[in-house]
């Protein structure tokens, strides 16, 4: 049974979401503020967390929290649930690792469908089929898809799930334009065109850090992205 963690100040709200993932057959731990979140995520990791942006008197304590779970797990998925829904707090949370950021107006059941959508994603790279090399080289880049990993130049990403299927999308078919649809559909995402945009900043720039000449993730105006490499294998 996958474990969902829920961090909300609103006794009313958190005990809502909580009784609907229940009834889908989760088990679901709600906490009230960040301090709370984090003592039992230093003991056990859920499968998922659910985040508001403000957490009691802590105007950000979400973002705060974001980055603190992100400390623990890189791979964890991490949803933000909240009433603040404006570009500027959907970027930073976007930014700071979640996986999606959702705004309280959302319906039930499309939040479980996005829950589900996370879940599938982080057990995809079990149902690889066997037939399918481990590892694929792309110039300087090496995807492990048994470990889930992604390095650039011998230097480890720290990725998200959500980074590391985008990644494996576009490198995969080098060269080839891929949609923002078609890297939804091959990294089993449910998400706007604006968060698949934040992601790609964020991946590129995760490249950027390691390498100041990274310059593979092309963007093809009005169709979608492409990653480009000069020499390419599979090993």
């Amino acid at each position: 049974m996958k474990r969902i963690a829920i961090i909300e100040d609103d006794l009313a709200i958190r005990e809502n979401y909580r009784d609907v993932m229940i009834r889908h057959g989760y088990q679901v731990d709600g906490y009230q503020d960040r301090e709370q979140a984090i003592q039992a995520f230093t003991i056990q990791l859920p499968d998922l967390a659910i985040i508001d942006v403000g957490l009691g008197h802590e105007y950000d304590g979400g973002f705060l929290l974001c980055q603190q779970l992100r400390q623990l797990s890189a791979t964890i998925p991490i949803i933000f649930l909240t009433a603040r829904d404006n570009d500027f707090d959907t970027i930073s949370g976007l930014r700071l690792g979640a996986d999606d950021y959702l705004s309280k107006e959302i319906g039930l059941e499309h939040l479980m469908v996005r829950i589900s959508a996370l879940f599938r994603r982080a057990n995809l790279h079990e149902s690889i089929p066997a037939t399918e090399d481990s590892v694929v080289v792309r110039g300087a880049l090496v995807i492990d898809n048994d470990k889930m990993q992604v390095s650039w130049n011998s230097t480890l990403l720290d990725v998200t799930i959500t980074e590391f299927w985008i990644i494996h999308a576009l490198a995969n078919k080098p060269s080839m334009v891929r949609s923002r649809q078609q890297l939804m559909s091959e990294a089993n995402m449910l998400v706007d065109d604006n968060t698949i945009t934040s992601h790609i900043k964020r991946i590129r720039k995760k490249f950027i850090q390691i390498d100041a000449n990274f310059d593979e993730i092309k963007a093809i105006y009005g169709m979608g992205y492409r990653w480009d490499v000069t020499t390419e294998s599979v090993r």
